[in-house]
């Protein structure tokens, strides 16, 4: 039971003598005194009740000690964000690995209306202003978030994205939740299918042009003074040998009156430290043309060599180009990337003051990167779209995976914005070896190839001033390259309308191919045109360049 203290009672008794000492000092009366007693008495009274009702209450032991509200989320996972990560870039990340990887954001540029504009270099112009104006907007705080997290980087605007090293969990999680985020790819080594020799070593021709140029008719087109003069065509391939005697005066960069050359705008080198391990014989970061491999000087020659008799190229007249996006013969998707991008609008040696001015008419693709090793189908669509929207016809290798049916399983060789490459011998027969369609790598059934071209023993220059025959659709790509160079120049008109000069190629090509036991693809027979096999035909430019309006 509650006591009452002391000083209460003492209190009380006080109050019990106030008459009497109200009379003696005349202040307070007696019936004051009365009422203040009677109040004190009340609120002792209820004192003891209330203390006795506190001892009565049992304790609660079951209930948890109040905290304070939080506002802190839980930390997210890795489980959390995984629909914003390739599958194999969070399988790495879920063993602790570190990975490299494409941080692709979700807003992209609108590059559409340029198809709306006249001529080639508007829509190039237009085309690099909308991209580098996406990239100034939406990648400055990306940047800071990468800085802040300590990782290596390099930003491109040919596709919104950054090519990232070494990214870890931790880091992936919050990039993965970031809302400018659209997706985390992978960024694998991959190694493009090389081409077979079909004859160790060549000496120069004593027969003057070769099969696959006069198969296609360029010769006719030589013969009306088109040989593809004042347009520039480029590869994205192993590097060139640039001195080569039936390249080195077709290099833009070389000035013949002074014996000597200027890479800046011409070359470039996406091959920055190496990737198949080892040093590499041209080393990294060139600044002038090197072929570490033989796979890009032979392309080339195929599209622009030649040198007096000796003539192995389609477009002798037109002036080359080049970057390195294979480290002897290993490549990544952000190397293919910053070729687009350097092709896009070329820049100088320090890869600064980027000009689409000086962007080239066609570029020629013999690589691919294969979904067989973890290259996502999508990684390098954008990248393909944006260059052709600038009016850059955009020639593609459709593989060297036949004879089977949707073999054509590589970017960019599946996407219906570049034009893809079948090969053919000098009977007009498919290649064993060249990849048909559909394309089922991305699920879209798309018909591929679009067309076919010469890509068996066909001979071109490789390094060491030296000739080669090889067969493969890398030898065909670049025919249709040339071609295009030949087709611009003698029909000014249809430069950059890409669109109008796949039709003509395609309605004008040689419809007689013939295909071993007659095998047909998605549904398409030989004599279905277009097909799954060799697409609208075996090109043949002289035929188009009539059939042009």
């Amino acid at each position: 039971m509650a006591s009452v203290s002391k000083r209460a009672i003492k209190k009380f008794s006080f109050f019990a003598q106030g008459c009497h000492v109200a009379r003696r000092k005349r202040r307070p009366t007696c019936r004051a005194a009365a009422e203040s007693r009677i109040f004190m008495q009340r609120s002792i009274l209820l004192f003891i009740v209330f203390a006795f009702a506190l001892l009565l209450v049992p304790p609660n032991l079951n209930a948890a000690p109040e905290r304070p509200a939080s506002n802190v989320a839980a930390p997210l996972t890795l489980q959390a964000v995984a629909g914003k990560i390739d599958r194999q870039v969070l399988a790495s990340l879920q063993r602790g690995e570190r990975t490299r990887a494409l941080i692709v954001l979700a807003q992209q540029a609108d590059v559409s209306a340029a198809k709306n504009l006249r001529t080639k270099a508007e829509k190039g112009a237009y085309v690099f202003n909308a991209l580098r104006a996406t990239a100034a907007q939406t990648q400055p705080e990306m940047r800071r978030a990468l800085d802040q997290l300590g990782l290596s980087y390099r930003a491109y605007y040919v596709v919104n994205l950054f090519a990232v090293e070494n990214l870890n969990a931790a880091a992936a999680i919050q990039l993965a939740a970031r809302p400018e985020v659209g997706y985390i790819e992978g960024n694998p080594d991959v190694e493009f299918a090389q081409p077979t020799p079909s004859q160790a070593a060549a000496p120069e021709s004593v027969n003057g042009v070769e099969w696959g140029i006069r198969k296609i008719r360029a010769d006719k087109m030589w013969e009306l003074g088109f040989k593809g003069q004042d347009i520039v065509v480029a590869n994205q391939d192993t590097g060139v040998q640039w001195d080569h005697p039936a390249l080195k005066n077709k290099y833009r960069g070389y000035d013949k009156t002074t014996g000597k050359a200027k890479h800046s705008y011409n070359w470039w080198d996406a091959i920055h430290h190496t990737i198949g391990g080892g040093a590499n014989p041209c080393g990294v970061n060139i600044k002038k043309p090197c072929d570490d491999n033989d796979h890009g000087t032979h392309t080339m020659g195929t599209i622009v060599g030649g040198k007096g008799a000796n003539k192995i190229g389609v477009a002798p007249g037109a002036k080359w180009i080049s970057c390195r996006n294979m480290d002897r013969g290993v490549g990544r998707p952000n190397t293919y990337i910053e070729c687009f991008e350097f092709f896009l609008a070329p820049w100088n040696r320090k890869g600064q003051n980027p000009d689409p001015a000086k962007a080239p008419d066609v570029v020629s693709n013999s690589w691919g990167c294969p979904t067989s090793e973890q290259c996502a189908p999508n990684s390098i669509l954008t990248a393909t779209e944006n260059v052709r929207a600038a009016g850059i016809f955009v020639s593609v290798s459709a593989g060297n995976s036949g004879p089977g049916c949707s073999t054509v399983t590589d970017p960019s060789a599946i996407y219906d914005v570049a034009t893809t490459i079948g090969a053919t011998n000098a009977a007009d027969a498919l290649a064993s070896f060249s990849s048909r369609g559909p394309v089922t790598a991305d699920n879209s059934n798309r018909r591929k190839p679009d067309i076919s071209a010469p890509g068996v023993n066909v001979r071109s220059s490789v390094p060491q001033n030296s000739y080669a025959n090889f067969d493969g659709t890398s030898m065909a790509a670049p025919h249709v390259a040339g071609a295009v160079a030949l087709l611009w120049q003698a029909k000014p008109a249809l430069r950059g309308d890409v669109d109008a000069t796949e039709t003509l190629l395609f309605n004008s090509a040689f419809t007689g191919v013939s295909v071993a036991n007659n095998l047909t693809c998605g549904g398409t027979a030989p004599t279905d045109i277009p097909n799954n096999l060799f697409g609208y035909g075996r090109l043949d430019i002289y035929n188009a360049y009539q059939s042009a309006p």
